[in-house]
């Protein structure tokens, strides 16, 4: 069964509503049309509610009775104010916060965080910091969680066969210390499990077992360490990409390793690389990226690229509700 198909068959008989914070952009519009086509979620528009009509009706999408929300007339707004103050007291006042659920990055959050909405997707039009900044502020951590991280999806087809990886973080740490990257793998592997992959996990590095030194190969082998003490799943390290994913190259440089030639979960050592690697497999390795899939918050919230096309949003809207 394709990727999406499986998420499509998670969703069915649960009722999840995503909140779109950038309700009159066409791509998210067309992704909305689909989604009420599908039946699978409950999407809710943030934005003029005129004007969110007259964008559909210019792009033809069929939006149906999808309930919008503008935040200058939301009859609960004063409530949602006082809300946020008590949230972020001493932090923020109450006329920051009012200008702040004046946007839909901050009113869309606050929609979740009230349980008046289960999960949000923005960065249509957001940066990954606008969209991130009140998930960190409102929604905050797991209990245990020190940080938010994230991860991508690659998929490809190859040989009649769907080929599908994870890596992480390549967003959001610039430069996670040990036990942050501890972190984003246990994170980047159950997040992985559902899509359905059996998670072998290689921390990255530009050496192999030892064979060079540096305070980054430190790094990244003191978390391998600590790693191993905390998952239940195969997990090696410190090793070169060629060493993770090629059989002979990875007996031969790694011999012994669970994971060397295996891995198809990679954590890398910092967002630099990352950023680099995932886009590397997108642009040269034919994978499609979904993400970044954000984790360790206690509601899912997700952002996308603002150069994303409504396949993607969609894509990215069944990724969001089925976590």
């Amino acid at each position: 069964m394709d990727l999406f198909e499986a998420l499509k068959e998670k969703l069915k008989g649960v009722e999840r509503r995503i909140v779109f914070t950038e309700g009159p952009d066409p791509r998210i519009l067309e992704a909305t049309s689909r989604i009420v086509a599908d039946g699978l979620m409950t999407p809710i528009l943030i934005g003029n509610v005129d004007e969110v009509k007259a964008a559909a009706a210019k792009g033809g999408f069929e939006i149906g009775d999808t309930q919008i929300i503008d935040p200058a007339t939301y009859p609960e707004f004063e409530e949602m104010v006082a809300k946020m103050v008590e949230l972020r007291k001493g932090k923020m006042t109450e006329e920051q916060c009012r200008a702040a659920l004046s946007k839909g990055n901050y009113f869309g959050t606050m929609l979740v965080k009230l349980g008046k909405a289960d999960c949000l997707l923005g960065g249509a039009t957001y940066s990954t910091a606008d969209t991130v900044r009140p998930a960190l502020q409102l929604i905050k951590t797991k209990p245990g969680n020190s940080i938010v991280s994230s991860c991508f999806i690659l998929v490809r087809e190859k040989d009649g066969k769907t080929e599908s990886l994870a890596m992480g973080d390549c967003a959001i740490n610039i430069n996670p210390n040990e036990d942050q990257l501890v972190e984003i793998a246990q994170e980047t592997a159950k997040c992985a499990q559902v899509f359905g992959i059996d998670p072998k996990v290689a921390f990255l590095s530009f050496s192999t077992h030892g064979s060079a030194k540096d305070d980054s190969v430190t790094k990244m082998a003191n978390a391998v360490a600590k790693a191993k003490e905390v998952m239940t799943v195969p997990v090696d390290g410190e090793m070169q990409f060629d060493a993770a994913v090629a059989p002979e190259v990875g007996q031969l440089k790694f011999p012994g390793s669970p994971v060397a030639g295996h891995a198809n979960t990679f954590i890398f050592p910092d967002v630099n690389s990352g950023n680099i690697g995932y886009k590397i497999a997108q642009r040269l390795g034919g994978f499609e990226a979904y993400g970044p899939i954000l984790l360790g918050l206690n509601a899912q919230i997700n952002d996308l690229s603002r150069g994303c096309n409504a396949e993607e949003v969609y894509k990215m809207a069944l990724i969001t509700a089925a976590l």
